[in-house]
């Protein structure tokens, strides 16, 4: 039995660092995806990556343990990404470490990440008393676009699904909870939940749906997914303003939400959604 499960569907085991190891950080570039985006040095938008950690743990100077949760912001412009299942891997390798307390684990995460993402990474720990107050749940804002009758037959990006009314501008926002990617080193699904906030003409609600579907079967990375949508509607669509915001479900501990924008009088919220 044991010999089965050891070759089974489940995988091969991981070893989990037993103390702090930065050195499970692993940075991948963000040029990669944006060259096939066709995105120069100058980008369309600005943005920010909100990671949300509610595995969090370390040991105090007695061995006791602390929990906490944590948000951490890694600005778009950054050069680099972090690949999630490290992430994970970092997280962990406090679980045995024994520090001051949680304002110590804070200045080492900030510094760590920082050095991993190449731009300064912004770090915020909430203690069991915070809870209540940073993680209530609150659905995506404007009109869901769901219910709408479609008849996807396309499961790659499919670009060319969307359209806008030139002759009718408006400005709205919309959001759907079908959103699904793969992951590109595992091929595991994606789950989110995306807000599309523009001003300009108006954007045909059944194309924009079907082409959000588009993306079932489609490898990349949350950030990359985020940064297509934005660039296809800004190509194909010609909004004046846009915000893009997807919100994905946890995974280890650890849910990714990216937000990019070209309108400099919005700011992300972290608003946790139900599936999360």
């Amino acid at each position: 039995m044991s010999e089965q499960l050891s070759h089974g569907p489940l995988g091969e085991q991981v070893d989990y660092p037993g103390q702090y190891d930065p050195s499970c950080l692993h940075p991948i570039a963000r040029q990669a995806g944006r060259d096939g985006l066709g995105l120069g040095d100058v980008l369309p938008f600005g943005g920010v990556d909100i990671w949300n950690a509610y595995e969090l743990s370390c040991l105090n100077e007695q061995g006791k343990p602390l929990v906490a949760c944590a948000e951490f912001r890694v600005p778009a412009q950054s050069p680099n990404i972090i690949e999630s299942k490290s992430f994970k891997l970092y997280l962990n390798s406090f679980n045995q470490t024994r520090l001051s307390g949680l304002d110590a684990m804070a200045e080492m995460l900030r510094h760590d990440l920082s050095l991993a993402a190449g731009a300064k990474v912004q770090v915020a720990i909430y203690c069991p008393e915070d809870w209540p107050a940073n993680y209530s749940i609150a659905l995506p804002r404007g009109e869901c676009i769901d219910g709408l009758d479609i008849c996807p037959d396309s499961y790659q990006p499919s670009p060319s699904l969307l359209s806008a009314n030139t002759g009718d501008v408006v400005e709205e926002t919309l959001y759907s909870h079908l959103l699904r990617s793969r992951c590109p080193v595992t091929s595991q699904p994606d789950w989110a939940s995306i807000e599309i906030s523009y001003r300009g003409p108006r954007i045909n609600q059944e194309g924009l749906l079907a082409y959000l579907v588009s993306f079932r079967e489609h490898d990349d990375f949350h950030e990359q997914c985020v940064e297509q949508i934005f660039s296809d509607i800004s190509r194909y669509c010609a909004p004046v303003r846009l915000t893009v915001y997807a919100r994905y479900l946890r995974r280890g501990g650890l849910d990714i939400n990216p937000w990019r924008s070209n309108d400099d009088l919005v700011s992300p919220e972290n608003r946790r959604g139900a599936r999360q």
